[in-house]
């Protein structure tokens, strides 16, 4: 027999859909605007790539979510609301934390030409006495190389790798397998610190199964009782020489005596990387004329000084300079984009020089080919996404990498007569329907704020910012987000200041960026949240202005390794003393929970977060107070449905709601909301009712919860 569904909670308002956010009346109301992850997932996808390298040098991610789960037959502690429960899954649960053998060939292949560097002999009696050995050190130095060579010179029969996400806590579980274990590149934060205890358990570990553990980290002040070994990275000449020998074997010092390799060598210290790259044009070297052109062409020295030649040849046309500019904005992008847009900067260029002359475009030119050997660039038909799929497109691009931000800096700096029509040409692109034209205006302006902040702010970026109009003010948004990124100076301080800036939409644009930033920076993701928690102090806020603040501080939820201590956080702002400011912590908390997307915080809470204690207390504990406060027990609800409507795809997320709920649950009100919801939700595509809905039912009916207090 079906029982009825029983009446709603008094607190629980009618099904309904989320509330579009209102305008700000200084807006035109009719404006439409874009949710903070549509624009984040924008921003990403139309960015030149050079840009986001810097990004996942600070550990960084173009895509959220972890990628573990739980391994069928392992036992796990489960940690829900303050209490634990002991689990054991069978083999249909979803995989442990990803691990693999590192293969012998790639080994072998690292060993021929690997330096070891002044610090290598000390870590590897180091790691040879303890098992476990902490190897810090700057991004790009080399430490991972080294990290695979320790355990390869100890004669290990095999390497695994473990997941970079793997809970430091957890860490002697991974170790199963004899030989060498490395675990390259961990996140550590306040709530994720390596301690000595975890080393001292895997310690206990590796000495059973004969193993041997190198943990690479960033120089972290969150090594807790932990004194790593500090990584040095070789000398470039050192590098150089190493990959010599393995591809030429002989007449090293000849190559050597080259005077482009002794320019590179004297241009202070490179990444080994960078020398490898090097080193692989030396050892082509012929003794012709093309083979020493493309040696002096592979510095920064001579793209500077390439740059320099075409911007001041007084033989090339306006058009010619024009089209540079146009590629170095849209390099690695669609050819037509460059050319088309060229054309437009030739018109601001024509007028500036000419001003009583009508601008003239000719209709036809130089066939692409010649244009892009002529720019030292290149041509190729690669996919290009587009919201329908994937379409094949002519994509244009530098040979060398930095030549688009050495181009454009000199632009700005070196020739400024030439900002005007630049200025002109660029509010022009961030007018343009098309998102990558828009974007690539932004990165465009990030790359001239990297080179002169001031101008920058004050011709470009300030403007789009104070605009009534949305598309502006997000470009303004992505600017400064990706100027960050390119270490341009106190970007940070400036966002930070615009979050309580007297002009409101100074404000949302300060307040988008902080949530387009932190995703691509996760380290500064608590200075972020401080700016955005200063400004919901101040409790004026229009409603679209708190839509875009609760949005922006969900996104900084987004941040795959910070999850855990952003949700302390908001826990810690629940107990504000200003009820704005508690308010959005839990609405940005109901928004990032409203997601399904690949990724999101439901996931990753089934993968890993309900396996940390604090981070499961936590999730609870703003669960349980967004669902009973009255101005989010809708929002919340909501977000709950699509919790379970992922449980309903994914068993892992399943399990995850079937341990949460019960937690959620302290008074009969509490049982009786969640009851109701669950009785009364339809699938999501308007069918019955989930069958997790009735698997969750059950969870939720052995519960016996004090009764509400009158």
């Amino acid at each position: 027999m079906t029982m009825p569904p029983p009446p709603p909670p008094d607190d629980v308002l009618p099904n309904e859909p989320h509330p579009a956010a209102e305008p700000n009346p200084d807006h035109d109301p009719e404006e439409r605007t874009q949710e903070a992850r549509a624009a984040q997932r924008e921003l990403v996808a139309h960015t030149p790539g050079f840009i986001l390298n810097e990004a996942t040098s600070f550990g960084g991610s173009l895509v959220g979510g972890a990628q573990h789960g739980v391994s069928g037959g392992v036992a796990r502690d489960v940690f829900m609301g303050g209490k634990t429960e002991h689990h054991h899954y069978g083999a249909t649960a979803s995989a442990a934390y990803a691990s693999g053998e590192i293969p012998r060939e790639r080994l072998d292949e690292l060993a021929a030409t690997f330096v070891e560097g002044p610090a290598f002999a000390s870590a590897l009696a180091r790691l040879r006495e303890e098992r476990v050995l902490v190897l810090a050190g700057a991004h790009a130095t080399g430490r991972s190389a080294a990290a695979l060579m320790l355990l390869h010179r100890l004669g290990v029969p095999a390497v695994h790798a473990l997941s970079s996400e793997t809970n430091p806590a957890a860490l002697s579980a991974q170790l199963s397998s004899p030989g060498g274990h490395v675990l390259r590149d961990l996140p550590l934060s306040r709530n994720r610190p390596l301690r000595d205890n975890y080393l001292y358990a895997a310690r206990d570990q590796l000495k059973k199964i004969d193993g041997y553990l190198v943990v690479t980290v960033e120089n972290s002040p969150f090594l807790l009782g932990v004194t790593p070994s500090r990584w040095e990275p070789p000398e470039a000449t050192d590098v150089l020489r190493a990959h010599l020998a393995e591809r030429r074997g002989a007449d090293i010092d000849e190559l050597l005596a080259l005077g482009p390799v002794r320019h590179f060598l004297s241009r202070g210290a490179h990444r080994p990387a960078e020398a490898a790259k090097f080193a692989a044009e030396v050892a082509g070297y012929d003794g012709g004329e093309e083979a020493a052109a493309r040696l002096t062409d592979f510095g920064q020295a001579a793209v500077e000084q390439q740059c320099r030649e075409w911007l001041s040849d007084p033989e090339a046309t306006l058009r010619d300079k024009a089209f540079l500019i146009s590629l170095a904005v849209f390099d690695q992008a669609p050819y037509v984009l460059a050319a088309e847009l060229a054309d437009t900067l030739y018109v601001h260029f024509q007028r500036l020089q000419h001003p009583e002359q009508p601008p003239e475009i000719p209709v036809f030119g130089l066939a692409a080919e010649t244009r892009l050997e002529r720019a030292r660039a290149e041509g190729e038909v690669r996919d290009e996404a587009t919201e329908w799929g994937s379409v094949p497109q002519y994509t244009a691009y530098f040979k060398r990498e930095n030549t688009p931000r050495v181009l454009l800096t000199e632009v700005w700096t070196g020739h400024p007569s030439a900002r005007p029509a630049l200025v002109a040409w660029l509010r022009e692109l961030a007018r343009d329907g098309r998102p990558v034209v828009r974007t690539r205006a932004a990165a465009a302006t990030a790359l001239l704020a990297r080179a002169d902040l001031p101008s920058a702010v004050a011709l470009l970026i300030d403007g789009w910012a104070v605009s009534k109009s949305f598309g502006p003010r997000v470009t303004a948004a992505n600017a400064l987000t990706l100027a960050q990124l390119l270490d341009a100076p106190v970007v940070l301080r400036l966002l930070t200041q615009w979050c309580t800036d007297s002009h409101w939409a100074r404000r949302w644009t300060a307040i988008r960026a902080f949530g387009l930033l932190t995703p691509l920076r996760p380290d500064l993701v608590g200075p972020a949240l401080s700016a955005l928690a200063a400004r919901a102090r101040v409790d004026n806020s229009t409603a679209a202005e708190a839509n875009n603040l609760i949005e922006s501080t969900a996104l900084l939820l987004s941040v795959g390794g910070r999850r855990g201590e952003m949700l302390s956080e908001l826990v810690r702002l629940l107990h504000h003393d200003t009820a704005s400011v508690r308010a959005l912590a839990l609405g940005a908390f109901v928004r990032a929970c409203d997601n399904a997307e690949e990724g999101a915080l439901v996931e990753w809470y089934a993968e890993t977060g309900m396996y940390e204690t604090d981070s499961a207390r936590d999730l609870a504990t703003l669960w349980r107070t967004a669902l009973g406060d009255r101005a989010h027990t809708r929002g919340a609800l909501n977000a709950l449905h699509t919790w379970v409507y992922v449980a309903q795809r994914r068993a892992d997320a399943a399990q995850a709601l079937e341990l949460l709920l019960p937690a959620l649950i302290v008074t009969a009100d509490d049982h009786k909301r969640l009851s109701h919801e669950l009785l009364n939700l339809r699938a999501s595509d308007g069918g019955p009712r989930p069958p997790i809905s009735d698997r969750l039912l059950g969870v939720l009916i052995p519960s016996t919860p004090e009764p509400s207090r009158s």
